[in-house]
C-alpha cells in the first residue's frame, strides 16, 4: 500500500509514518523542510518538499496513493485563520478530486460539528466540509479533544506565579483531552484496515476531568499539590496571549476557543457520541511528561 501523509514529522504525523513503515508499507512524507524529515527517511519514507497551499503539488505527491491523511498545519501569521483553515481543506479535497485518492483520514477536532463560535475548531468544520465535497471517497475525520500538549505552553507561568488556568476551567466542567501518540494510533489503525465508508467522524479521547484535577496532577507531579487552576476572563487571556506575542488574530481564536470550552459548546457532540474506549494516556501519564518539561 502507498500512504501519503501531511505534517511532516510532527506529533502525529511522524509515529503515524513510523507505524506505517514498521508494517512494511510506502509512505510519503510532506513537509516544508527536508532537515526535518531527515529520521523519516532514513527509516524508508519518502520525503516530498512542498508546500499544502500548492494544489498542483499535492495533486502530484497523492497521484498513486491508495489512502491520505491529511492534517492542517499551524500558520500564526494567518490574517484570517477559521478561511486559512478552511482553505487547506479545499485543497485537500481539489487535489485527491483530481489524483483519484479513494481513502482520506483527516485530522481535525472535538467540536468541529459546530459551524461558529470555536475559533480555529471553527476552520476545522470549514475543512471537514470541503473535504466532505468528495462523493467518491470513503473519508474519516478524527475528532479528538483538547490536547495535553498545549498545557506545556503554562510551564511559564507555573514556575513564576505558581498558578496555572485559562478562560475555561472555571466552573469545573469536564474537559475531553487526548494525546498525540494516541491519536496516531488511531489514524494508523484506520489506514491499515481501509474499513471506513462514507464520511465519518470518530471522537478520541484520553481522558475526561474538570480544570481542578487538571492542576491537582500537574502539581502533585511538579511537588506542588496545592498548584491552583485559576479562570481567566477573556479579557485577562486575551491581554495575556498578546503579552506572550501572539498575534491579536491568533489570541482571538483562541479566546473563542477557551469560551467554546467554558461553555460546554466544543463538547457538546462529543457527550452525544461518546468512544467506548479511551485511549491509553490518562491524565496522570501526561502529568510525568509535564514533569520532566518543567525540570528540563
Amino acid at each position: 500500500m502507498k500512504y501519503v501523509i501531511t505534517g511532516g514529522a510532527g506529533n502525529i504525523s511522524k509515529p503515524l509514518a513510523e507505524k506505517l513503515l514498521a508494517a512494511k508499507h510506502e509512505v510519503v512524507v510532506i513537509g516544508r523542510n527536508a532537515g526535518n524529515l531527515k529520521e523519516l527517511v532514513a527509516k524508508g519514507a519518502k520525503a516530498a518538499i512542498g508546500a499544502v497551499e500548492d494544489r498542483n503539488f499535492l495533486t502530484t505527491v497523492f497521484s498513486g496513493a491508495d489512502a491520505i491523511y491529511t492534517m492542517v498545519p499551524p500558520n500564526f501569521t494567518a490574517t484570517n485563520w477559521k478561511a486559512y483553515i478552511g482553505s487547506i481543506g479545499a485543497n485537500y479535497a481539489a487535489a485527491a478530486r483530481a489524483a483519484g485518492v479513494q481513502y482520506i483520514v483527516n485530522l481535525s477536532s472535538v467540536g468541529a460539528d459546530q459551524p461558529e463560535g470555536c475559533g480555529p475548531v471553527t476552520g476545522l468544520h470549514k475543512a471537514e466540509q470541503e473535504l466532505n465535497t468528495l462523493d467518491g471517497a470513503a473519508i474519516l475525520h478524527l475528532r479528538p479533544g483538547y490536547f495535553y500538549n498545549n498545557f506545556l505552553a503554562n510551564i511559564p507561568m507555573v514556575k513564576t506565579m505558581q498558578i496555572i488556568g485559562s478562560n475555561f476551567g472555571g466552573n469545573d466542567r469536564s474537559i475531553v483531552l487526548s494525546a498525540p501518540v494516541d491519536i496516531a494510533e488511531a489514524a494508523a489503525e484506520a489506514l491499515l484496515q481501509l474499513n471506513f465508508i462514507g464520511h465519518s467522524a470518530k471522537y478520541l479521547a484520553g481522558d475526561e476531568c474538570p480544570a481542578s484535577a487538571i492542576a491537582l496532577a500537574i502539581g502533585t507531579a511538579i511537588g506542588n499539590s496545592n498548584l491552583p487552576w485559576v479562570g481567566f476572563t477573556d479579557q485577562q487571556m486575551n491581554e495575556g496571549l498578546l503579552a506572550a506575542g501572539l498575534p491579536p488574530e491568533i489570541a482571538t481564536n483562541y479566546v473563542e476557543m477557551g469560551a467554546a470550552i467554558a461553555s460546554g459548546l466544543l463538547f457538546e457532540d462529543f457527550q452525544k457520541h461518546r468512544p467506548a474506549v479511551f485511549g491509553k494516556t490518562r491524565l496522570e501519564g501526561f502529568a510525568k511528561d509535564f514533569a520532566q518539561a518543567y525540570a528540563g
